[in-house]
């Protein structure tokens, strides 16, 4: 059974868990409330081991659960809409038995979607007061804001996303709504937390096979004197490699010539992504050769063994031996050295596109990789020399392929760039 951490005030917290009975056969959620907001990095640290998700009252905890950065588990929190708003305005309205014309109100970070709410209803107030905090705010500024304001008489009531802030102004004798989920947002989020939990359980439990290949291994072979010295390196390269599966929990087979196969759960691999990327570099150095790798991730051994063969390719075409993964939907991933990733597709089911690129000579990895390179920097346009320095390829290479993309109208010429020498450049620009 799935575990779920509920987290937030105690109110919130029993408010979430009183709709979790349709879930108990699948999910348990375990409630976790604080009274104070320092007590919620304690909460995650203790409990994070045993936990397969978190689920969080609102903005404010996960905001503050993240901002230490120790959470690696599924997160997701009930998000405070237009109807919270509606319905904790109703409520105030109704504590005054007339029309609030004047009101204050705290929201975290943006009031544009408190803004859009007023006009949304057509609320028409005198005037509105609207204290935007931060993740890192103290309670206590919030209820002095608010009956600061109502003790100079220019409020009639507050709406407040905090229930302790709410229980504080009306023990005052302050007129008072909390702002708090509907009880339908409350249901749909159970729902999707469910969904994401099962998800990751079913991604994490894929196989997975890695394959390390140290390249050219015939001249290597042929560099080593006497076989004596080459038995000497291969023990050395089977050492790292045995080091590398006692860290991942996997089982290794070794091809020969160079190339090793571990096979593992998916789950175990991606937590051990830096010890792989560790032992490919090990390998390089005591082999003084180069070294590529490449991750394949599948329902059976045979889907994941076959996508870790199109890694492999593709990780020894690419000149700087990015780590690269391929996953059962197709969708490739480059593993930069400074931990950024590279999202594109290796295929396509789009006919029309399909069409254009077989015109030209182009094929679908390559445009969907020139895609995601242009859209993971942002570019409104771009030149062949923008490509060539992105995607490590030769800047003849770059312009021959813009060309062709350029004739199977995938991209547009949008204009010309000078240069200091030669020919200006030209700018192109998605279609």
């Amino acid at each position: 059974m799935f575990k779920i951490g509920v987290i937030g005030p105690n109110a919130s917290v029993n408010r979430i868990v009183s709709h979790t009975e349709y879930y108990e056969e699948q999910v348990k959620f375990l409630p976790f409330p604080y009274t104070e907001i320092y007590e919620i990095e304690e909460i995650v640290e203790n409990h994070e081991f045993h936990i397969d998700a978190w689920l969080f009252s609102g903005v404010v905890p996960y905001e503050v659960a993240h901002a230490n950065g120790k959470i690696k588990k599924e997160t997701i929190y009930i998000s405070v809409t237009d109807s919270a708003f509606y319905k904790a305005f109703l409520e105030l309205n109704y504590q005054k038995g007339t029309i609030v014309k004047r009101m204050s109100v705290d929201i975290i970070r943006d009031k544009s979607d408190l803004n859009a709410g007023l006009q949304q209803a057509n609320v028409d107030l005198d005037e509105c007061f609207v204290k935007v905090f931060q993740p890192d705010f103290k309670p206590e500024e919030l209820f002095h804001y608010h009956i600061d304001l109502w003790q100079k008489g220019k409020t009639e009531g507050v709406l407040t996303c905090l229930p302790s802030v709410c229980d504080q102004l009306r023990d005052a004798g302050v007129p008072a709504a909390w702002m708090t989920p509907t009880h339908m947002q409350i249901r749909e989020t159970l729902k999707i937390i469910t969904e994401k939990v099962k998800a990751s359980y079913f991604k994490e439990t894929q196989i997975s096979v890695v394959i390390i290949e140290v390249e050219d291994f015939d001249a290597l072979t042929a560099n080593n004197n006497t076989p004596y010295r080459l038995q000497y390196l291969e023990l050395k390269l089977r050492e790292i490699i045995i080091n590398l599966c006692e860290k991942v929990k996997g089982t290794v087979i070794e091809k020969g010539h160079g190339r090793y196969m571990i096979f593992n759960t998916r789950g175990e691999i991606e937590r051990e992504l830096p010890a792989l990327r560790e032992t490919v570099y090990h390998l390089a150095l005591e082999a003084s050769n180069k070294v590529a790798a490449g991750i394949g991730f599948g329902k059976t051994v045979y889907s994941a063994e076959e996508n870790a063969y199109k890694a492999i390719r593709q990780s020894k075409e690419s000149k700087s031996k990015k780590l690269i993964m391929i996953q059962d939907d197709g969708e490739a991933i480059e593993l930069e050295e400074k931990n950024e990733e590279l999202k594109y597709s290796v295929r396509t089911v789009d006919e029309s596109l399909i069409t254009k690129l077989k015109t030209v000579n182009v094929s679908v990895k390559t445009y969907n990789k020139l895609i995601a390179q242009i859209q993971r920097m942002g570019w409104t346009s771009f030149t062949a020399k923008d490509i060539a320095l992105q995607m490590n390829m030769t800047e003849r290479n770059a312009r021959r392929i813009v060309m062709d993309l350029h004739e199977a109208e995938l991209i547009k010429c949008i204009g010309e760039q000078s240069q200091s020498r030669g020919r200006p450049s030209k700018i192109y620009q998605l279609n």
